[in-house]
C-alpha cells in the first residue's frame, strides 16, 4: 500500500503543501478554517506526521527524554508508567534511554538531545556532583532529576526518604520491638543510604542499634539471601526493616523456610507499597510512595511554559500502610505456630531416619 503523503493530504484538503506543513507545525497566519480542513483531510487519510522528518528541520515535537535505571523494578516501571500516560494526555511524547550505571548518564543525556528533547527526567541515582554536571550539559533544556540528595543544586522531585525510614522504624518501636535488623539497598543508590541513615537516627532516638545490617540489590533473591543470612546470626532479630518490597518478599519466603512464623516470631517492614504487597502472605506493612503522582507531576513542571531560574526542589511525604506482617500475635496464632513448628521438626526427623 503506497504511503500517504502531504501532497495527498493537500490534495484533499485543496490547499497548498506548504499550508499542510504550517497546520503540522502550528506555525502562525493560518485561518481556523483552513486548519480545520487540513486536520479532516488527515484523519480521512489516516496520516500521521513524521516527527523525526520535524526533528530533522529542527521544529519543536513535544517530546520528552527520560533517562531511568532497570524498568524490571517496581519503582523505574511506575515512574516511567505515569510519565507515558500524563505526557500523552498533554499531547507530547516520551523517548526513553535505560542505562545500568550513573556513568552512562551523559551518553544517554547526549543522545536525547540530538533527538531535540524539549525536557529531560532523570531518574537514575547520582551523587550531588553528577546531577550538576548533567544538569550544566543540557542547558538550556530543563532537567529535573527523581534520585539525588535534597543537597543537590539541581531541579529535584523526591520522595522525602528520611521520613519514611523514620516512620517503619518507628512503628516497630511502638510495637515493643528493641531487636530490630536492617537489610539496605545498594551503597551506590541514594536513597538507599538516606533510608539506612534515618533507620539508624530513628534507633538511635530511642536508645537502640540495629542488631544486624546487611546490604540487598533491590531484588527478591537478594532479599532472600540476605534475610538468611540476617536470620543466621547469633541473636534472632524481632522484626526487619528492608529498603524495598521486593527484598522484603525474599525475606519472607526466607523465614518461611527457618519456620519463623509472620507475624509473631517476627515482623517485616517493606518500603515502596507496590501493587502485589498487599497479596504477600501475610500481606506487608510498608511505606508508601506515590509514584504516580511523581511521574505526572514530572511531566507538568517541564512543559510548563514559565519556570523560575531559581531549583525547584520538592520533597513529596510518603504514608505508613500498617498490615499484617507486623500485627500482634494472637493466642490462636500461637499454638497453631508452635504447632506447626513441631510438625516441621518432626518431618526433619524422619527424613533423616530414612536417609539411614
Amino acid at each position: 500500500m503506497k504511503a500517504i503523503t502531504l501532497y495527498d493530504v493537500a490534495l484533499l484538503a485543496g490547499v497548498s503543501y506548504q499550508t499542510v506543513s504550517r497546520v503540522i507545525n502550528d506555525a502562525e497566519h493560518v485561518s481556523s478554517r483552513t486548519r480545520e480542513k487540513v486536520r479532516q483531510a488527515m484523519e480521512e487519510l489516516h496520516y500521521v506526521p513524521n516527527r523525526g522528518a520535524q526533528q530533522l528541520a529542527g521544529k519543536r515535537t513535544r517530546t520528552l527524554g527520560l533517562i531511568t535505571t532497570d524498568l524490571a523494578l517496581h519503582a523505574p516501571s511506575q515512574i516511567a508508567s505515569a510519565v507515558k500516560s500524563r505526557a500523552v494526555e498533554q499531547g507530547a511524547s516520551v523517548l526513553i534511554s535505560m542505562v545500568q550505571q550513573p556513568e552512562q548518564c551523559q551518553a544517554a543525556l547526549q543522545e536525547l538531545l540530538a533527538q531535540r528533547v524539549e525536557g529531560l527526567l532523570v531518574n537514575v541515582p547520582l551523587e550531588d556532583a553528577q546531577a550538576e554536571q548533567l544538569q550544566v550539559m543540557a542547558s538550556p533544556v530543563p532537567v529535573l532529576f527523581l534520585d539525588v540528595s535534597p543537597s543537590a543544586q539541581v531541579n529535584s522531585l523526591v520522595f522525602n526518604a528520611v521520613q519514611g525510614a523514620s516512620l517503619g522504624a518507628e512503628h516497630l518501636i511502638s510495637l515493643g520491638q528493641t531487636r530490630i535488623a536492617l537489610l539496605s539497598g545498594p551503597e551506590s543508590s541514594v536513597s538507599a543510604r538516606m533510608r539506612l541513615a534515618g533507620w539508624k537516627a530513628t534507633l538511635a532516638q530511642a536508645g537502640l542499634e540495629a542488631i544486624a545490617v546487611a546490604q540487598g540489590d533491590w531484588s527478591a533473591a537478594s532479599g532472600y539471601e540476605k534475610g538468611h543470612q540476617l536470620l543466621s546470626g547469633t541473636e534472632q532479630p524481632e522484626a526487619i526493616l528492608v529498603a524495598n518490597d521486593q527484598m522484603a518478599l525474599g525475606v519472607m519466603r526466607a523465614c518461611a523456610e527457618k519456620g519463623i512464623a509472620i507475624p509473631g516470631q517476627i515482623a517485616v517492614v517493606g518500603f515502596d507499597d507496590t501493587a502485589d504487597s498487599a497479596w504477600f502472605s501475610p500481606p506487608l506493612t510498608t511505606i508508601r510512595q506515590a509514584f504516580r503522582d511523581a511521574g505526572e507531576r514530572s511531566v507538568e513542571w517541564l512543559l510548563r511554559p514559565e519556570r523560575t531560574k531559581t531549583c525547584w526542589q520538592v520533597q513529596l511525604p510518603v504514608t505508613l500502610i500498617a498490615r499484617r506482617s507486623t500485627a500482634p500475635r494472637t493466642v490462636d496464632q500461637a499454638d497453631r505456630e508452635e504447632l506447626a513448628q513441631k510438625l516441621r521438626s518432626l518431618a526433619l526427623m524422619a527424613e533423616k531416619l530414612a536417609r539411614g
